[in-house]
């Protein structure tokens, strides 16, 4: 089979179950963190793990952007079943690189894996994530190629697929939408906040480890926003963009 083809099989088996690479991640990073738990100076711990939180949170924005200025049924609204794209997004993060999702996606894990504070685990983090992503990257862009053709390759070739060209931002041509971002994202939150307490609920259970109380009150209110914001959504709210 011709590497095109078996790329974008590969790349689209993959699309469909990328739900399980976080997993993978998570605990290979708790395996990692508990070994390195000894090493840690308690001194450094809360700031090391604020900087750790400022990269997720950084690849949290990111999404919020993109989503916020993206249209119906492109960013975010693939389904397992197949690539969706009722239209090219091309100002805005789409100006600067053509799948800044997957930007923000990785500076969000980035920031888990350097909960570990080993070195060489964030290597083979980025490393698979590489791997893993430049197959779906690839998937999705011989999807909207056939689909859009010439259009589409014309912006692809003046726009970089991941490291992002700051310069040729361009102002979007869309209103953002925050309800989009709230419907969409709420469970990112939650996800995020959860796989931190993991982590330092891990370190109180092994080695006596402190500092918890700060990231249970954390998710505990992620917990809440995604409970009031499921609700709001089952009653009715958050069905148009605003």
């Amino acid at each position: 089979m011709p590497l095109r083809e078996e790329f974008r099989i590969q790349g689209d088996f993959l699309f469909k179950y990328r739900s399980y690479l976080p997993i993978l991640i998570i605990l290979a990073g708790l395996t990692v963190y508990v070994r390195s738990l000894p090493n840690f100076d308690p001194s450094k711990t809360m700031i090391l793990e604020l900087i750790c939180l400022f990269i997720c949170l950084l690849g949290l924005m990111i999404r919020f952007v993109t989503i916020g200025y993206s249209a119906d049924n492109t960013s975010g609204r693939n389904t397992n079943e197949g690539q969706i794209a009722d239209y090219i997004n091309t100002t805005g993060p789409y100006s600067i690189v053509r799948h800044p999702l997957y930007v923000g996606n990785y500076f969000m894990w980035l920031g888990i894996a350097c909960f570990t504070r080993n070195f060489w685990f964030i290597v083979a983090f980025t490393l698979l994530y590489w791997l893993y992503y430049e197959r779906i990257m690839y998937a999705e862009e011989e999807f909207l190629r056939d689909k859009y053709g010439k259009r589409y390759s014309d912006w692809a070739s003046a726009v970089p697929a991941f490291i992002p060209a700051l310069g040729q931002w361009q102002k979007p041509n869309l209103r953002f939408s925050w309800v989009k971002v709230i419907r969409q994202e709420k469970a990112g939150i939650l996800n995020l906040f959860l796989v931190i307490l993991i982590f330092k609920l891990i370190e109180v259970y092994f080695f006596h480890g402190n500092g918890v109380v700060p990231w249970l009150y954390a998710f505990l209110a992620s917990l809440l926003w995604y409970v009031v914001i499921k609700i709001w959504q089952k009653s009715g709210g958050l069905s148009k963009d605003r």
